[in-house]
């Protein structure tokens, strides 16, 4: 077995991973996800280590410093973060001439043949699916006889056959023995998650065909490929176990509640471990699974709304109805269920109306904490296609961040410039977060716990930074 590294490379100040997955840009307050797509593979190499840059603030000397110190290093690399990481991987690979570099991620599954010629010190990409590519190299299986890699040979692009989709999910090792090995859960931050916290993955793929969204079409494909609910709690309670500071579980998986009789049953075995956890969810969650889900243990559920204007949630295929959000969202509210909500401002269909309608949407349904981007138009998504067809798209790959980090509108509509787009994303935090009705529940949130009011004052001054530091980018 190669002595193998596993690294998230470093990245501008305040970049947090994004989910497991180099988010595009940073966001309004500090945040860290823990880097799992590279935890995976890295439980299967016995010896290896995962190092997250950005979040244990290591500098390009410092993981050059690695170097010398392994046989492999696998890089996960994203479209805005592409060419930064390829100077990371040029660095280690001066440092380390005999060092095997791979590239993973959604971006090198879209562009691989552009991504291996990106430069002759990157050795091959794993697309799609990496994990058992990955373990196969690291056992000393040629490149040549590995399925999902490419890789160059006599000065052309090699594209081995695709590696067939994995069904049976049980057959992945926790990825908690990593986490407890590598990395330190104190280091480890979400607005909206209680901390310390702990995320995995108990599935991949998603059934919604939201146009933007990146991984259902690139990577997880859209069938919920899932893990058994033993499976999944066996790995909770042995993560009990391992780290008893841990306040909360999170499961990332893109829809955890796309399965309802699943996560109903995986709820109950969580209520008998008395842990308290969150996950991702469609808004048309019926009362009765919440009630299930809310008495074993559901703290928060972070909910994708997008839009508020019926068309646009038509437009980019969300298979969402407005009335069916705002029962869903009465329903949480009711059972005590937190709701953090997410929103997209610039995707196809929008106006200055459809911005402001949104904006009184999110103030109406009152989500607990909402995150507002930008419509980031991805390789490989049915949304970048429109935006090229249509003559919207502006910027592409690492233009998608501009130096400080903040993300800029990758989109321009005839009648909604780049330039609305961004400035009305300050907008629609301060009209929802400046509102007496929310200062209010953030205020006896704050005095109930001084740990969170802790918390909540340090969140505060750098949303406040975020803010400013937005209305002075050009």
């Amino acid at each position: 077995m190669m002595k193998t590294l596993f690294l998230n490379p470093p990245s501008f100040d305040g970049f947090d991973g994004g989910a497991g997955a180099r988010y595009q840009a940073k966001r309004e307050i500090k945040s860290f996800w823990y880097p799992t797509w590279l935890a995976q593979p890295a439980a299967m190499v016995p010896g290896s280590r995962l190092v997250d840059a950005p979040v244990q603030d290591l500098s390009l000397d410092d993981v050059v410093a690695l170097a010398n110190d392994f046989e492999l290093a696998i890089l996960h690399t994203s479209t805005p973060s592409f060419y930064s990481d390829v100077k990371v991987v040029e660095a280690m690979k001066a440092a380390n001439p005999k060092l095997i570099i791979g590239l993973v991620g959604a971006h090198v599954a879209v562009s691989s043949e552009a991504s291996v010629l990106a430069s002759d010190s990157i050795d091959f990409i794993a697309r799609n699916e990496f994990d058992f590519a990955i373990k196969e190299i690291a056992e000393g299986r040629p490149i040549t006889e590995v399925d999902g890699v490419s890789y160059k040979a006599d000065g052309r692009v090699v594209h081995n056959p695709e590696r067939a989709i994995l069904h049976d999910m049980d057959q992945l090792p926790f990825v908690t023995p990593v986490y407890h090995r590598d990395l330190v859960p104190e280091d480890y931050f979400i607005g909206y998650l209680m901390h310390p916290y702990l995320s995995l993955y108990t599935g991949r793929g998603c059934k919604s065909r939201c146009t933007f969204c990146l991984w259902p079409q690139t990577i997880g494909g859209h069938t919920y490929r899932t893990r058994s609910p033993a499976n999944v709690i066996e790995e909770i309670a042995q993560a009990k176990e391992m780290f008893p500071q841990v306040k909360e579980f999170f499961f990332d998986d893109d829809t955890f509640t796309d399965d309802l009789p699943r996560a109903e049953e995986i709820a109950r075995g969580l209520g008998r471990l008395g842990v308290t956890w969150s996950c991702n969810a469609k808004a048309n969650v019926p009362y009765e699974t919440l009630k299930v889900l809310r008495d074993n243990g559901l703290r928060l559920l972070l909910v994708g709304y997008e839009s508020g204007n019926q068309q646009i949630l038509h437009n980019i295929k969300k298979g969402m109805r407005i009335e069916v959000v705002r029962r869903f969202t009465e329903d949480c509210h009711k059972l005590g269920i937190t709701i953090h909500g997410t929103f997209i401002l610039g995707l196809p269909g929008e106006t200055r109306e459809t911005i402001e309608e949104t904006i009184k949407f999110a103030t109406e349904i009152n989500p607990h904490t909402i995150q507002v981007s930008l419509a980031a138009p991805y390789p490989g998504t049915h949304l970048y296609d429109q935006a090229v067809e249509n003559g919207w798209l502006m910027h592409r790959g690492g233009e998608m961040v501009q130096d400080e980090g903040f993300q800029i509108s990758s989109l321009s509509y005839p009648d909604l410039s780049q330039e609305e787009m961004f400035k009305a994303v300050a907008t629609f935090y301060k009209r929802f977060y400046f509102r007496p009705r929310k200062i209010t529940a953030i205020t006896l949130e704050m005095l109930r716990s001084w740990d969170m009011m802790k918390r909540r004052l340090r969140e505060g001054v750098e949303f406040m930074h975020f803010l400013n530091a937005r209305e002075m980018t050009p």
